[in-house]
């Protein structure tokens, strides 16, 4: 049995956010899933609300919250950047978990924006792991090659093809996906690779959505190299046929699956022990 409560917590009582506690979980990796862009912690059709309430029937006490100034979260009245505000958020949030679940560790879960602010805060004590959905990714040789290769011959693409060069021209070069500017690979390279020596195990998950971005499984180690790509504790899906919020509930089971199975795998939960006579 599951008990969902609302929260109001906090360095300054200024966040709002959704606890499932499973009766026999005490103890067990509590999972937090943080905000996707702007969006209510819900999420994109109630997909964290689904996943969460899935997490706790396998025993794992979950949080969905807003971070700072989302959804029905306030402000904290601190000055610092945006980096900094999440990571005391996600410190904020663990902290309610030990709290009511007995958590010491926590696995992060975030889809595309939310991805980007989970990457931010693996840097957290007690952050043993992280599910980024859609997190980042950047085009490389290999992409180019396949996404233009096929587009050669057709004269319909070629147009297409130099009035976007053209518009490209017209703003600095840098990698954005759905409205977000990436940071530089080779920061993010080496943040992961910091994250995996540091004993995180890390789970990415893309969907089919992302076709403009990544359009081939081996693109993650073209772009990562085979140091972070192949280390023993990341894991990456491709998810072709999906869009990037899993409307559709054949596509959310499919997501869930990973997610599941990855944290059976890596995180087991503890069964409730009964008192002996």
């Amino acid at each position: 049995m599951t008990t969902e409560r609302a929260f109001r917590f906090g360095r300054a009582r200024h966040l709002v956010g959704i606890a499932g506690l499973p009766a026999a979980a005490r103890g067990n990796v509590g999972v937090i899933v943080l905000n996707t862009g702007l969006m209510h912690r819900v999420g994109p059709f109630r997909l964290h609300v689904d996943l969460t309430r899935r997490l706790n029937a396998l025993g794992y006490p979950t949080l969905r919250f807003d971070l700072s100034t989302m959804g029905d979260s306030g402000a904290s009245a601190e000055a610092g950047p945006r980096e900094e505000q999440i990571r005391a958020d996600v410190r904020d949030a663990a902290a309610l978990l030990a709290a009511h679940a007995g958590c010491a560790r926590f696995v992060l879960v975030g889809l595309c924006r939310g991805a980007q602010s989970a990457h931010i805060a693996c840097s957290e004590a007690g952050v043993v792991g992280a599910v980024f959905l859609d997190g980042y990714i950047y085009r490389t040789a290999g992409f180019k090659l396949r996404h233009y290769l096929p587009r050669l011959f057709s004269p319909s693409r070629w147009r297409g093809f130099l009035v976007r060069k053209l518009r490209e021209a017209m703003v600095p070069e840098e990698e954005v996906s759905f409205g977000s500017v990436y940071p530089p690979r080779a920061k993010v390279r080496g943040e992961l690779a910091d994250m995996l020596a540091r004993g995180l195990r890390l789970c990415f998950v893309y969907s089919g959505g992302i076709g403009e971005q990544l359009n081939h499984p081996r693109q993650f180690r073209e772009c990562y190299g085979r140091s972070v790509a192949d280390h023993p504790a990341l894991h990456m899906d491709l998810l072709d046929g999906t869009d990037h919020t899993y409307t559709l509930l054949c596509d959310r089971e499919r997501l869930f699956g990973h997610i599941e199975g990855w944290l059976l795998q890596q995180f087991p939960p503890t069964p409730k022990t009964t008192p002996t006579d």
